[in-house]
């Protein structure tokens, strides 16, 4: 049995966790490591997979255990939660996630920090968020690129 590592590994809860993880294994080459069915031989209780020196983790929803309520991404209209990769190569990991399924958000596009960057949500309601460095920027390039980026935003 492989030793547990240590670090932050978020854990989801899915609609569909077979389908979350062939989602997973297109969009980011994830690797399954671990799958375990519950007692009733449908959901997954736990799934282990690493993607990019990470760990995610995930399972079926189980109302049952909750009180009677999903804790699904739908069930709770959308998630405060957003999932970040910071990558060697954005543009392909974009590309091979928008194939798989996902919904964009946000183009992925060079931002005021320095970074390509973008957003989507999974099909399954999860929000993800892809980066690359592209540019080494100063905390006072950062700040100037900020006010003029915030400038042009409408306040909600």
């Amino acid at each position: 049995m492989e030793a547990m590592r240590e670090g932050l590994m978020p854990h989801i809860t899915v609609s569909d966790a077979a389908a979350a993880i062939d989602f997973y294994k297109k969009a980011f080459d994830a690797i399954e490591v671990a799958c375990h069915l519950a007692p009733d031989g449908k959901r997954i209780m736990h799934a282990r997979l690493d993607l990019f020196d990470s760990v995610l983790m995930l399972n079926d929803d189980f109302p049952e255990y909750c009180g009677g309520k999903s804790n699904t991404p739908q069930a709770l209209t959308g998630s405060p939660v957003t999932l970040h990769l910071q990558v060697n190569d954005a543009r392909k990991v974009w590309d091979s996630a928008v194939a798989a399924g996902a919904n964009v958000m946000m183009p992925l596009q060079e931002q005021f920090w320095g970074d390509l960057y973008g957003v989507f949500t999974d099909p399954f309601g999860h929000r993800w968020s892809i980066g690359q460095r592209v540019k080494q920027l100063s905390d006072s390039e950062i700040q100037e690129g900020a006010k003029e980026a915030f400038q042009h935003a409408q306040p909600a």
